[in-house]
Parts: C-alpha cells; structure tokens; sequence
C-alpha cells in the first residue's frame, strides 16, 4: 500500500521512521531513502544500526534549497536524481518490502526529481511492496493513489520565533 506523511508540521520523517522501524522489527526488509537531508541527519546514525533497514547514500553537507544559487541546485538534483533511480533499481531487483522516500515530495516540488518519475514508479510498483513517500506539498496526481494520507499541521513551531533547526530534535 502506499502511505504519505506531509504537511507543513512537524513529525513527517519521524512517523515514517516509525512505521520502517515497526516494520523491520517483523522482518520486513526496508530500504530507507532521504532527500534534502544529509548523512549526519540524527536518525541515521540508528538507522545504520537496525537489522532489516537499508540506507541509501546521503551528501556529507547540502544547503536548504531556498539558500542555494541555481548552479547548486543543479548539482544537488543530479545527486538526488541518482539516489532515486538506484533505489527504484534497488527496491525492483531485491527482495525489499517497504521503500521509505523522505522527503520525495520537497524534492519534487525543488525541481529535482520529476513528478512523473515518482508517480510512474508508484503506480507501477509492485503490489507487495510499502511505498511511504513523505514531504511538504505532494502533487494531487499522487495523492490519487495513496491508501493512507496523513497531514501533518503546524499549529506552533519555534522557528516561527526565530530558532533555528536543533540538532538532535529538528535534524
């Protein structure tokens, strides 16, 4: 089935982390892909650690995407562009049973990876196979083929006021 986690709240990637940890914690094997984020995001430290989940690469370093000049972004979607074409790959030749897409939906929506790709892997994946996508705005023709669609609203949020991103609780 195919599950997505958005919205502008907090709490996205750490549900998906939850349900790939629940998961592999009944033998479910998980192949864990993360976009927009880096290898020192706190969760794959763990992750790394946990038998039946599988991370893919991340960049050593990567700027949000609102501070990157264009030249940045086309390097970034590049690198993301291959994340998501080897993990198709992977997640199609392997025996995995879920694929987690942090993310996915900020990196389509950042022009890096194409919503068409995403959409046709979807729906075109086999039907044993827990596709959960997470990320900010997902495009409606993917929502079309979700089973679960949880939003995650920000009623309060401390960068409202100015704090940054905290190691450890926002990253």
């Amino acid at each position: 089935m195919i599950h997505i986690y958005y919205g502008d709240g907090k709490g996205k990637t750490t549900a998906a982390i939850g349900l790939a940890v629940r998961a592999a914690g009944s033998r479910m094997r998980v192949l864990f892909v993360q976009f927009l984020k880096t290898e020192f995001s706190g969760e794959r430290h763990t992750l790394s650690h946990t038998e039946n989940i599988s991370l893919t690469f991340a960049p050593l370093e990567l700027k949000f995407t609102y501070d990157m000049d264009e030249a940045e972004k086309t390097k970034t979607a590049i690198i993301f562009r291959k994340i998501f074409d080897d993990a198709v790959t992977t997640v199609l030749t392997q025996k995995y049973d879920m694929i987690v897409l942090d993310e996915i939906f900020s990196a389509v929506e950042a022009g890096m990876i194409s919503e068409h790709e995403v959409r046709d892997f979807v729906a075109n994946a086999p039907k044993n196979l827990e596709i959960v996508m997470t990320g900010h705005n997902p495009p409606e023709k993917i929502l079309e083929l979700a089973d679960y669609i949880t939003e995650m609203k920000k009623i309060r949020h401390p960068y409202d006021k100015g704090v940054q991103a905290r190691f450890g609780i926002e990253f």
